[in-house]
């Protein structure tokens, strides 16, 4: 299958190296896994590294002369490479070495396709850029449609939270507003992400600095933009070299809702 792919589209790619890490995570799922010390807090676990391993044969094989950055194994090919692939094997780490499914594998071509799969629930999310739909194995593949029917959102509150005391995730959380319009849910993977453009979310709220070229975010973020979703940083700018985290929202008037929440303390 790999090397058929060589002449497939990108997406395709994203999603065989997608699928090929999810693979590696579910089958390493409840084994005793030794802890790589990344500092801070920080870990990655054995899963993470052959997860990676996974998924950089299936892009070598593909597209040999693309670059790659992924979370474990950093910087592969020149950092100023026209295509470069942003590559976060495990996302949930801490959940996952709870012994928590909620993790997702994120591959994304910088400002191009990119697929997010849910090893344990048999979805892989995928953008070509322009669409965006989930397969599911044995079933058509079905078109994104976002929607804030649920009033759920996630709220990532992993530290560091760069933007207090101006915001904090955990104040939103008490927010009147919040507390009356929304039931908030933790979810600790850019999982979260995709949820929103599927509909089973109605937005996700995160901290941080510009998140529109990291490994964790950028697939989420591609896939959310071509489902439809309103993407933005907290402050309601546009997501970039200036901006601050990330107001992903399934409509405008939720979007709306949140941003207004992001700028008052309550």
């Amino acid at each position: 299958m790999i090397s058929s792919l060589a002449s497939s589209d990108d997406a395709a790619v994203a999603t065989a190296a997608a699928r090929a890490g999810a693979d590696v995570v579910r089958t390493m799922y409840g084994q005793r896994l030794d802890r790589i010390d990344k500092g801070a807090g920080d870990f990655a676990t054995a899963a993470d590294v052959e997860s990676e391993k996974a998924i950089l044969g299936v892009i070598r094989a593909a597209r040999p002369d693309d670059a790659v950055l992924g979370e474990e194994g950093g910087q592969q090919g020149a950092v100023d490479a026209v295509r470069q692939w942003l590559v976060d094997p495990l996302c949930g780490t801490l959940n996952y070495a709870a012994g928590t499914m909620l993790v997702a594998v994120n591959v994304a071509l910088r400002d191009g396709a990119a697929a997010v799969a849910d090893p344990f629930g048999g979805e892989v999310f995928c953008t070509d850029g322009v669409s965006a739909w989930v397969h599911r194995d044995g079933a058509d593949d079905v078109l994104l449609t976002p929607s804030p029917a649920t009033r759920l959102v996630d709220v990532n509150l992993d530290p560091p939270f760069p933007s207090a005391p101006g915001f904090r995730a955990v104040d939103l959380l008490a927010h009147p507003a919040f507390v009356e319009g929304f039931r908030p849910r933790v979810v600790s993977t850019t999982l979260a992400l995709a949820w929103v453009a599927a509909g089973k979310r109605a937005a996700y709220v995160t901290d941080g600095g510009d998140l529109s070229r990291s490994v964790h975010f950028a697939a989420g973020i591609a896939l959310c933009r071509a489902a439809g979703c309103v993407v933005t940083g907290i402050d309601g700018a546009p997501v970039g070299e200036a901006g601050r985290g990330l107001v992903v929202a399934a409509d405008d008037e939720t979007h709306r809702q949140l941003i207004a929440m992001t700028r008052s303390r309550g």
